[in-house]
Formats: C-alpha cells, structure tokens, sequence
C-alpha cells in the first residue's frame, strides 16, 4: 500500500519545480510536447550505465554508475512531474488508477511467475 506521505511529497516536488521553473523563466520551454521529448532523452540517458552489464545489480554498477543512474532517475521523475502540472494530471491518482488496471490485466493467480503479455496468457 502506498503511504499518504506520497501524494504530499509529489505535491511538494511539483511546487519546487514550477518555483524552478518560474525562477528562470522557463514556462515558455515547458510545453507537454517539450517535456515528453524531455522526459524521453532523460529516459534514454538511464540506460547508459547499464549498456553492456549483465545484470545491472547494485554491486554490478559499482558507485560512479550508481550516482549516474540516481541522477538519471531524478530527472526523469522531475520532467514527469513538471509534465503532469503542466497538464493538471494529479500524478498520483494516476498511478492508483494504472495500478488497478494493471491488477485486472495481470491477475495473481494466472501471471505469477510469467513474464509474458496479459494477451499472451489469457489465450491458456
């Protein structure tokens, strides 16, 4: 279960972002299409220090890649909050929602264990 804490941390990051952003004057940059693009480089970006690992474990990045990869993550956390107030989309209702449709899709009892697509499976 997700703690209430969440939706108040999510809020408090969204007004530090647009403070940021009102701050420099970035508004102008931040269209949703600007911040999807965003988002997608900074999501690219996270695979880099995985590219040619095996796993990709903690003790397999050692710590410059760990930073890297923190770093990388936060970046793409903050272009995603500053996408959903740009588009008034309350990102933690969000996550409830796509959270319970992903347990209707992928059941308990009929993926666990399985990797495969609900489409896959529902066909057994």
């Amino acid at each position: 279960m997700i703690e209430p804490t969440v939706r108040s941390d999510l809020t408090d990051l969204r007004n530090r972002m647009r403070s940021f952003t009102q701050e420099r004057n970035w508004e102008q940059f931040h269209s949703p299409k600007n911040l999807a693009m965003a988002l997608n480089v900074e999501a690219s970006e996270l695979l880099e220090p995985f590219q040619w690992l095996t796993s990709g474990e903690r003790d397999e990045l050692g710590d410059a890649k760990l930073v890297s990869v923190r770093h990388e993550m936060a970046d793409v956390l903050l272009y995603l909050v500053r996408m959903a107030d740009r588009l008034n989309i309350d990102l933690y209702q969000a996550s409830l929602e796509k959270l319970a449709l992903n347990g209707q899709k992928y059941p308990a009892d009929m993926c666990r264990g399985s990797s495969q697509k609900y489409t896959e499976y529902k066909n057994r």
